[in-house]
């Protein structure tokens, strides 16, 4: 008998933590769509004057009672400017040239901003998983690249990457399988879908970044002989590994904190015999 119950609690805890501070709201046309770090506010208003920080941003208020406003018309020019500011003061993230959707609490896109900032903006992203059996009692899972900027070396599930801001959850499904795993989804069985999975945490992706993230799974049985092959060199190997040995690496934290949720909520929809997942 194998107990998750704790990992599964302190993945739980991990994944949803406040902020180290109390953050500024980020807003657009008086929408709020994002936040800042007090800190990386500092940073931004000692470059008002000299670059183009002045012509993107307004700081209303002071303290901890400052909101941030874009300027402009245009939310995706004004915050690709604001993202070229971040980058040149060394605030932002890994910088990827892919756009993500910039959405209000109600879903609605407001415009897309470089991926590279989104954490430190406290942008809301989306991201989409696949979990791939190889048969009742073992699946595949990835080790990911020791270049990867973010979570390097550590194992995944066979598919997971952001649902850009051209994408849908389904096209961004279909075009990582294929470069993350070398598999063409319409020829693979019809995958289901697991559910979301909620992240709110710092994040160490640029300065004072915080991460808001709904992960959408979904599983599939590969066919007999199917073999997962990495496209683009982001992924270091594959394995197939019983549930003994993922429950195993999970609990020792060799996978990212959001394939834990993912595959930890995974086994307990599909339950085993011998396996306590409660």
């Amino acid at each position: 008998m194998m107990s998750t119950k704790n990992w599964l609690d302190q993945c739980q805890q991990l994944a949803n933590q406040p902020p180290l501070r109390k953050r500024l709201p980020l807003l657009c046309k008086g929408v709020v769509f994002g936040s800042l770090d007090p800190e990386v506010l500092t940073h931004l208003v000692s470059l008002l004057g000299r670059g183009n920080a002045s012509a993107v941003i307004r700081v209303s208020g002071s303290g901890s009672t400052a909101t941030v406003d874009l300027v402009g018309g245009d939310a995706s020019q004004a915050l690709a400017q604001l993202a070229l500011v971040l980058r040149s003061a060394g605030i932002a993230g890994a910088w990827r040239d892919e756009l993500l959707a910039v959405t209000d609490a109600s879903g609605h896109v407001l415009g897309a901003v470089e991926r590279g900032v989104a954490r430190v903006l406290g942008i809301a992203t989306v991201a989409v998983h696949l979990v791939g059996w190889a048969d009742a009692q073992t699946m595949w899972v990835q080790k990911r690249s020791a270049t990867k900027a973010n979570d390097p070396g550590l194992w995944d599930t066979l598919m997971g990457g952001m649902v850009t801001a051209c994408d849908s959850i389904e096209s961004a499904m279909v075009r990582e399988t294929w470069e993350e795993a070398g598999l063409q989804l319409d020829a693979l069985p019809a995958p289901s879908y697991g559910g979301p999975i909620h992240q709110r945490r710092p994040s160490d992706d640029g300065m004072g970044g915080y991460l808001i993230e709904t992960a959408h799974w979904y599983e599939l049985n590969l066919p007999i002989g199917c073999v997962p092959r990495n496209q683009d060199g982001e992924v270091d190997e594959f394995a197939r590994l019983t549930r003994e040995q993922v429950l195993a690496g999970l609990a020792a934290r060799t996978y990212t904190l959001e394939a834990g949720l993912i595959l930890g909520a995974c086994l307990n929809r599909n339950p085993s015999p011998g396996l306590d997942l409660a």
